[in-house]
């Protein structure tokens, strides 16, 4: 569908706007000049990492609505005039011990599902979901979104749910359903428990980490580029589904060594002395030719680049031993 929107400024709701992937969004899409409306938990203690993100330059044109999912079908009441957009970048449990829990990551389906009631009455005619790579399972070839998904763990199980859903009834609503299946991101903000947060956080107090064997080939994606996509896949997308990852893959080895040599060769690693995690030994190995020929998109940032902008904004800690 398309609405006329492209090229002009818009009006944006972001849910999940405290999250790592939706406040960094949301700069973006301030610097693009659209107008956001970013809804956020009653007294989340995240809304620093939020505030954090928006320029000085473009604190006008965003407005933070605190209110609880359970009540996002009242959006309406409190908005200021009809949304163009909606990027729902909210979703409960993404931790590796969540991931294997069915009730949190079903809870997060019907959530979700009333995101998409609440942008019709919004006024919106697009709604952007932030899906993720572990809806394809695991995987050994390249993945193009033609691919067949089979999750492996609750989280992508329900992410995939969540999509067979929401599809048809955005159709029913009329509105553009755009599914970015994204996937390994890191940068500042990102999850304390994270690979690369793990790894940097740990060797730059010098001490040991615990890591799995790290064999599969794997793929990061700097979070500002993400945010780059997402702002363009509301901006120019077409109904549909889009990988949305970098264009660097190597084994995960390669990226370990290389984050180890950038924080010179401080602390210690040890592989093979981890456990899977819930989505077990996957290859990603990402094609990304849709979301370029289709928006124009490019990750543009290289990896070392990328962890020394994250080196950077590492919160002072303690060193010890991690398991990661």
């Amino acid at each position: 569908m398309d609405d006329g929107r492209k090229g002009r400024a818009m009006n944006v709701v972001v849910t999940g706007a405290t999250s790592f992937i939706g406040a960094t969004a949301i700069r973006q899409l301030l610097q693009a000049g659209h107008e956001v409306c970013a809804v956020v938990r009653p007294m989340s203690g995240n809304l620093q990492h939020l505030e954090k993100q928006i320029p000085e330059e473009s604190r006008g044109r965003i407005r933070i609505l605190e209110l609880d999912m359970g009540e996002i079908a009242r959006i309406k009441e409190w908005m200021h005039g009809p949304a163009d957009g909606w990027l729902h970048a909210c979703w409960g449990g993404a931790g590796s011990d969540n991931r294997t829990l069915r009730d949190v990551q079903q809870a997060n389906v019907a959530g979700s599902l009333a995101a998409v009631r609440a942008a019709k009455e919004a006024g919106c005619r697009r709604f952007v979901f932030t899906g993720s790579q572990a809806e394809y399972g695991i995987c050994h070839e390249a993945v193009t979104e033609k691919m067949p998904c089979r999750p492996v763990s609750e989280y992508g199980k329900a992410k995939t749910d969540f999509a067979m859903q929401a599809e048809p009834l955005c159709r029913t609503l009329g509105m553009d359903y755009i599914h970015a299946r994204i996937f390994s991101v890191y940068g500042p903000g990102d999850h304390p428990w994270s690979l690369v947060q793990s790894c940097l956080r740990t060797w730059q107090q010098g001490g040991e980490i615990k890591l799995g064997e790290c064999t599969q080939w794997w793929n990061f994606l700097y979070i500002k580029d993400a945010a780059e996509a997402l702002a363009c896949l509301m901006e120019k997308g077409r109904a549909g589904y889009y990988n949305v990852a970098g264009r660097d893959t190597r084994r995960l080895r390669e990226f370990v060594e290389e984050m180890y040599r950038l924080c010179k060769c401080r602390g210690s690693f040890v592989y093979g002395e981890r456990p899977q995690n819930a989505e077990g030994l996957a290859d990603l190995l990402p094609d990304i030719t849709k979301i370029h020929t289709e928006t124009g998109w490019e990750p543009k940032t290289p990896f070392a680049e990328g962890i020394y902008e994250t080196l950077h904004c590492l919160p002072e800690g303690t060193s010890g031993k991690t398991n990661i």
